[in-house]
């Protein structure tokens, strides 16, 4: 049987220390982490592209990609998760304490001057 992956969807533009700690939620409970970069248009509030957004999560989390515990991938983008009935897999939020809520992508861009 293959493994079941926690799946994050999301722009990670930047990848930040909030995006690490939710991924480090589920690797702690022995659960390997699919990371789905939305493959969007640059702008403002999306800078990278989408293989650099890859590149950059891929470099900064090589030791759990080398173990196995996250893997990469670049989805189309998405207007929305649906599901009609019992699927056999959930869709939930992880709670994050106050300093991990308090961290902006957007405030991170503007100190890169972005």
């Amino acid at each position: 049987m293959s493994k079941r992956y926690a799946m994050f969807i999301g722009r990670y533009q930047p990848l930040h220390d909030g995006h690490i700690y939710l991924f480090e939620q589920k690797i702690k409970e022995g659960i390997p982490v699919l990371i789905a970069i939305r493959d969007m248009e640059t702008d403002e509030k999306n800078p990278f592209t989408s293989q650099q957004v890859l590149n950059n999560i891929t470099e900064r989390l090589l030791d759990y990609v080398q173990q196995g515990m996250i893997k990469v991938i670049i989805i189309p983008d998405i207007e929305g998760v649906y599901y009609g009935r019992d699927v056999g897999y959930k869709v939930e939020q992880i709670q994050a304490p106050d300093h991990i809520k308090k961290i902006s992508a957007t405030k991170i861009r503007k100190e890169m001057g972005l």
